[in-house]
């Protein structure tokens, strides 16, 4: 059987290739392996109940998430850093990104916060609810949901969202299940590029926007910050690991990937103006 012909879930698992790496994270975060193992189990309980009560399967969620990624040729991926507002409010003025029919929009957390504000389609959100509320979990057509040790206390306030989530997909940072998957990345941006690989045609673009790997915390970041803030030792640690893990993962993706009003992380990959951005999105619709 080729990769190709794998179940979505299996092709998107990364357990085995991504171990290694999530182990020197929780040694050098002090982050508790354990308590991950029992967010996984408590999330994993969830999708039980939704198979129970919605008749839910995560093959079928699958199958309609690569419909809806292969259905456009621009994705744009929402980061939650600094730049995000100013190049958000700027398309919406100048190209009408709500209006866009071309464009799929991948989020992360609290960056759909703003999108929603906007009146702009969340087709995917993917949380480990630190910055979204239920409405956000309600306004998107794709959740996707990481369970990890320092969100058992949100999983269980946003149950009953999240068991009414039509096209919920679990997500876990240790040993995949039945129901959830270990598809790579550890915060909500970089997670977004490792799940969307197996999704990717040769047509697609991607552009990168409030994904910035510098000192400073969007707003977006966390619903009790209200503007952009120096980071803390601890949350600079957290970008400089993203930051990696991104370089890593764009280096195994062929598509054209451009970083938009932020500095790239590295020469490989390519820097736009909001201007520029706007220009190329045009041309690509």
């Amino acid at each position: 059987m080729s990769e190709n012909d794998q179940p979505i879930q299996k092709q998107l698992d990364m357990y085995a290739e991504f171990r290694g790496l999530y182990l020197k994270i929780v040694k050098d975060l002090c982050l508790s392996e354990k308590k991950d193992n029992e967010a996984r189990d408590l999330l994993s309980q969830y999708i039980e109940e939704k198979k129970r009560v919605l008749n839910y399967d995560i093959e079928r969620v699958l199958h309609s998430f690569r419909r809806e990624i292969q259905s456009k040729s621009i994705i744009i991926i929402y980061g939650c850093g600094p730049s995000l507002e100013e190049s958000v409010n700027y398309l919406v003025k100048e190209m009408d990104l709500k209006h866009c029919q071309n464009i799929v929009n991948l989020v992360a957390d609290g960056a759909s916060i703003l999108l929603r504000e906007q009146e702009i389609s969340l087709h995917a959100v993917f949380s480990d609810l630190d910055g979204v509320t239920e409405e956000e979990i309600n306004a998107s057509r794709f959740f996707i949901i990481l369970g990890h040790g320092d969100n058992i206390k949100r999983l269980k306030t946003y149950h009953d969202a999240l068991i009414r989530s039509k096209n919920l997909i679990g997500t876990t940072q240790v040993k995949s299940t039945e129901n959830l998957i270990n598809s790579g990345g550890f915060t909500d941006g970089d997670r977004i590029l490792y799940f969307l690989r197996p999704f990717l045609t040769t047509n697609h673009s991607i552009f990168l926007i409030g994904m910035d790997f510098n000192n400073i915390v969007g707003k977006y970041s966390k619903p009790y910050i209200k503007s952009n803030q120096k980071a803390s030792v601890f949350k600079q640690k957290k970008l400089n690991h993203a930051a990696k893990l991104m370089e890593l993962v764009l280096s195994s993706i062929d598509n054209d990937i451009y970083f938009v009003n932020s500095p790239s992380i590295s020469k490989k990959f390519k820097s736009l103006t909001l201007e520029e951005a706007k220009n190329k999105i045009l041309l690509l619709k």
